[in-house]
């Protein structure tokens, strides 16, 4: 039988590279960014709301990787109306813009009652056959 020698892999230095197997599911969002501020496009979010009855604010962080501070808060206005979402300044414009084209409706925090977007929803929901 003869020694195999075992040369140190590249791989193995590589800083990005998981240890988990390549097979292994990973732990961050599909539509994260590489720098891992989240980042997605309003097609995206769209396709996201529109395919749920309703989707709460902190779950379109969770799948877009929209980690922000706790006070990320930002205004869209909305037929006259001054809202405020919980979500970056990028993706609050992208949201606002489809709540101005009446594409999806929102819910309003109500205890205590103030202009606070806490869910969407969509207004024309996709038909299935």
């Amino acid at each position: 039988m003869t020694e195999s020698t075992l040369e140190p892999s590249a791989q193995h230095d590589d800083p990005s590279r998981s240890d988990a197997p390549s097979g292994a599911p990973s732990t961050a969002p599909r539509d994260a960014a590489p720098d891992g501020t989240g980042a997605c496009t309003q097609a995206q979010l769209r396709r996201f709301i529109k395919s749920r009855p309703y989707v709460p604010l902190h779950e379109l962080r969770r799948r877009f990787g929209l980690n922000g501070s706790d006070d990320d808060v930002w205004g869209v206005v909305v037929d006259g109306t001054g809202l405020f979402v919980g979500l970056p300044e990028r993706e609050a414009a992208l949201l606002g813009d489809l709540l101005r084209h009446g594409e999806v409706g929102y819910e309003l925090l109500m205890d205590p009652v103030s202009p606070i977007i806490i869910g969407v929803f969509p207004m024309r929901p996709v038909q299935r056959p």
